[in-house]
């Protein structure tokens, strides 16, 4: 294969060498160290919040939120089906209940459907929400899919007239503001309750693995960090008076953090100019299109998703993947859906219908920050050539 164009690849032209090379000479390189601490600090200045806790990974970010907000076995959590599956396993952990929940055009979770289901499936008892089946309903986890904000004004509101916990997956969605409304110059993940990042290898920026999580009471990110470390009250003697978690990140990891952090605005900038790129080629494509981001925000814009016609297609998204695979143009699927999948097939779910469909017709295409207009081209070209070879398919078999 003479070109290979990948999906999402990390961006390490700063300083991460030097940083990391610091914390391994100084010994730093476990769960301790001033890298911790200068991320942190970082990025609590950037989200303009007084305090974020570097942690494990996103996973880890949104379990600790769900153990802080008091989420118990046979509670209720209502979290959306089209998303990867770390965001809803942590409600596992904790023995609770997932209700799925349907997305809008935006890819994110639909405020309306949500608001339905508390009236018609819920009641409100002594300032908590109860279900038909007498659980109480927790807490909402909000994904901002691929960058895009949900409607955070909406699910705020939702959340003070139902009274639920709102957990931010934030994950992919670093950078991402409001430039408008009640909202203007707020992060997401700095409007909820909690908010959760990941530092994942393909995020806008990584740590290998890791994460953030933040939240409006800073009690309770205090108490997010000393269960992050094994709940340790006395470090000399060893006592621990609750259960913790072994999920706070490492001062190598942190290191590579601190660097990123210094290139965020770049990466955002690129991502956003690369998606431009990608609107003007793909416009007035009779088989597919870019799909836009929430009106009012600035984006991060971490992953591109082209809307294909599958209707007059003569595949499966699968077929697509792996015959531009084999020109060199690495892509995905959005995701299978959570409540198909074996560990979700009980769950309850409310009024899925476009997830379904979104499901079976989004493509993510190269996004990486390092990627060249040239590069971008040589995509949209593939991608042409691909849909019309199968659209010319399906026309003539009929």
């Amino acid at each position: 294969m003479e070109k290979f164009i990948p999906l999402s690849i990390p961006n390490f032209e700063g300083n991460e060498r030097k940083y990391v090379d610091d914390a391994i000479e100084q010994g730093w390189v476990s769960t301790g160290g001033a890298y911790i601490n200068d991320l942190e600090k970082k990025l609590a200045e950037y989200l303009h919040v007084d305090d974020v806790v570097a942690c494990q990974s996103g996973t880890s970010g949104i379990h600790m939120a769900l153990v802080e907000s008091g989420v118990r076995p046979g509670d209720m959590v209502i979290v959306p089906t089209l998303t990867f599956i770390a965001a809803v396993n942590p409600v596992k952990y904790q023995f609770a209940v997932p209700v799925f929940m349907d997305c809008d055009d935006s890819l994110c979770m639909d405020p309306n459907k949500v608001e339905q289901f508390c009236q018609e499936e819920c009641t409100i008892v002594d300032d908590q929400l109860i279900h038909k089946t007498g659980a109480i309903v927790k807490a909402l986890v909000i994904v901002h899919v691929f960058g895009n904000l949900a409607d955070m004004e909406r699910f705020v509101w939702l959340a003070q007239r139902y009274h639920f916990i709102l957990i931010e997956d934030a994950t992919e969605a670093l950078g991402t503001r409001y430039n408008d409304g009640i909202y203007k110059g707020k992060y997401a993940g700095t409007i909820g309750d909690f908010g959760v990042y990941s530092f994942n290898g393909n995020k806008i920026i990584t740590t290998g693995g890791g994460g953030a999580i933040t939240a409006k009471d800073l009690k309770r990110v205090a108490h997010i960090r000393y269960l992050s470390t094994q709940a340790k009250d006395d470090p000399y003697n060893y006592i621990h008076n609750e259960v913790g978690y072994n999920y706070r990140m490492t001062n190598v990891q942190a290191a590579l953090g601190v660097a990123q952090m210094e290139e965020l605005e770049s990466f955002i900038f690129r991502k956003q100019k690369n998606y431009e790129l990608y609107k003007r080629l793909f416009a007035d494509f009779r088989y597919g299109k870019i799909k836009e981001f929430r009106q009012g925000t600035v984006s991060n814009k971490w992953f591109y998703s082209l809307e294909i016609a599958m209707n007059e297609m003569s595949c499966s998204l699968r077929d697509i993947i792996i015959k531009l695979g084999e020109r060199g143009v690495q892509t995905r699927a959005i995701w299978g859906l959570i409540h198909k999948q074996k560990p979700y097939q009980d769950a309850i779910l409310y009024r899925l219908e476009k997830s379904n469909y979104y499901s079976s017709c989004i493509l993510n295409v190269p996004c990486s920050t390092q990627i060249t207009e040239e590069e971008i081209r040589y995509v949209v070209i593939q991608i042409k050539d691909v849909l019309e070879e199968f659209a010319d398919e399906k026309r003539s078999n009929h």
